[in-house]
């Protein structure tokens, strides 16, 4: 490879932002009501969405590739009515990406609900806040740090995914090649100069996303005097 292509990169940064987006909206109610609920069935839930921390790659994609394919209900269902492949393509780059990334968002909000105290709430409700209004305007106030952890972990974890966007979106490029793809290819034609500037970049970037969450709360908790 002559020249440096980072397009895969940005197609990397471009489905990092649109899955931590598409995320925070899906894992907020959730990690709310786990953070809240009482109900028997909520280590179920809890297992059920830890899932892809555990589970792997290789296994969360197949199966993923396999739901999301035209032979699958799904996916017959998405190509016939609205013509949307789900399959090798951008699109099933971010379905896939939701439901490996989901409990990066999950877990760090469910934990930050946790440490609200419940006099507060309590109060929020006895004002005449229902639980939307609490969740918007009393929780996530006071969960800035959990807020902070859980966007840039998310946003860095969908950046450096490899098995589950190559079994789901191969290696087409500007459209499912990513960064962690690029550096797999670079390997394989031996081509270690270039893995090992991508590698490097991905480093850096993983390096100053822990530092920066890790500094921001170091210094809400000095601010809040903790």
């Amino acid at each position: 490879m002559n020249e440096l292509d980072f397009a895969p990169f940005l197609l990397s940064f471009k489905l990092a932002g649109i899955t931590t987006f598409i995320l925070f909206i899906i894992a907020l109610p959730v990690s709310w009501w786990l953070s809240q609920t009482k109900c028997r069935c909520k280590p179920f839930v809890e297992a059920v969405v830890s899932l892809p921390i555990v589970l792997p790659p290789s296994v969360l994609g197949f199966y993923i590739l396999f739901a999301l394919s035209q032979n699958s209900p799904i996916g017959a269902f998405f190509d016939e009515t609205f013509g949307i492949k789900l399959v090798f393509n951008f699109t099933g780059l971010v379905v896939a990406s939701c439901f490996y990334s989901f409990p990066f968002m999950v877990q760090p909000l469910q934990g930050g609900f946790e440490t609200l105290n419940k006099n507060m709430l309590e109060a929020s409700y006895l004002a005449g806040k229902n639980k939307l209004q609490t969740l918007v305007f009393v929780a996530l106030p006071n969960i800035k740090p959990a807020l902070i952890t859980a966007t840039i972990i998310t946003f860095a974890h969908t950046v450096g995914e490899f098995g589950v966007v190559l079994m789901v979106g191969g290696s087409i490029p500007n459209e499912t090649k990513v960064a962690s793809v690029a550096i797999y290819e670079a390997v394989e034609i031996l081509d270690y100069k270039t893995a090992h500037i991508y590698s490097v970049i991905m480093l850096m970037l993983s390096f100053m996303v822990l530092l920066g969450v890790y500094l921001f709360n170091s210094h809400h908790k000095k601010r809040i005097g903790v």
